[in-house]
């Protein structure tokens, strides 16, 4: 979260002789400038605003992950089924593609310990149920917080804690 004077420091470092290349990612839109009471797009002053190429970017299709997957089992040498194939792309859709290729190598390694000569779906039903993605993680720890040895405290918590403290003294 940029203010006006990171923006003052970047428009000077353009500027340079050994000039950045600077690639930022907002999804701002219009909206006030930190420290100045201006509202400009993205929250970026106009000066340093007309300097930039705004490139505008969107979630994949199902297809275009499938794609991205089979071109990276061809580049790890793994042979995958369709259906495979399929339920990877279904779980890169409701994860993430990053988790869907990790799984990829995983799979693999089931597979091959099975003797198989293609990752099946069964090899890939199998490693999801053995790696869990950020949101499944997550739900996790806040499923089981409390047996853990840190762990958030709630307000009551807080409140009768200081108050044990106080009985203390």
């Amino acid at each position: 979260m940029l203010d006006i004077e990171c923006f003052s420091f970047l428009n000077r470092a353009l500027e340079s002789e050994m000039a950045p290349v600077l690639i930022t990612a907002t999804n701002r839109g219009i909206t006030r400038i930190r420290g100045t009471n201006y509202r400009s797009p993205h929250g970026i002053p106009i000066d340093l605003l007309d300097r930039l190429l705004i490139i505008s970017t969107s979630s994949y299709t199902d297809k275009e992950v499938q794609a991205i997957l089979k071109i990276r089992c061809e580049e790890e040498d793994v042979d995958i089924s369709e259906d495979a194939l399929i339920v990877l792309t279904r779980i890169g859709m409701q994860t993430s593609l990053r988790y869907a290729i990790q799984l990829i190598t995983t799979a693999s390694l089931v597979c091959r310990k099975r003797k198989g000569l293609e990752v099946s779906k069964e090899d890939v039903r199998k490693v999801y149920s053995l790696f869990m993605d950020e949101a499944r993680s997550t739900l996790f720890l806040k499923e089981y917080q409390q047996e853990f040895m840190f762990n958030e405290i709630s307000a009551e918590a807080k409140a009768s804690m200081s108050g044990d403290s106080r009985d203390m003294d």
